[in-house]
């Protein structure tokens, strides 16, 4: 599966951005696709994820509320919508994909950087 995100950028601090994160090859194989950030000198974290076929969602407790994780499976692609951002969402976001009968975030995007500025 290759992945493709699109959508980082410069904002203003509650301003609001929308990540886009196509997937091509084996689509017939995804389990769900998640959303994933890096802020510098920090380890990697989750931010979100959905399920494929149920739309199930999960999110980090940092951004309930804020973020808004989707998907449209007939174009293989998954969003996140990011509102009232701050200045602490500023990281290299990744999206991810995990396959049926796998447990992990196997195949990975090469990321798109957030910055928000107050």
């Amino acid at each position: 599966v290759q992945l493709q995100a699109f959508g980082g950028g410069l904002v203003q601090a509650g301003g609001s951005l929308r990540l886009s994160c196509a997937a091509s090859g084996r689509t017939w194989s995804i389990y769900s696709m998640g959303w994933f950030r890096q802020a510098p000198g920090k380890e990697r974290e989750f931010v979100a994820s959905v399920t494929w076929s149920s739309g199930s969602t999960s999110y980090a407790d940092s951004v309930k509320g804020r973020f808004t994780i989707s998907r449209d499976n007939a174009k293989n692609t998954v969003y996140l919508q990011m509102n009232s951002l701050k200045r602490e969402d500023t990281a290299t976001y990744y999206c991810a994909t995990q396959l049926v009968r796998t447990t992990r975030y196997e195949y990975w995007g090469p990321g798109t950087l957030v910055t928000v500025s107050s």
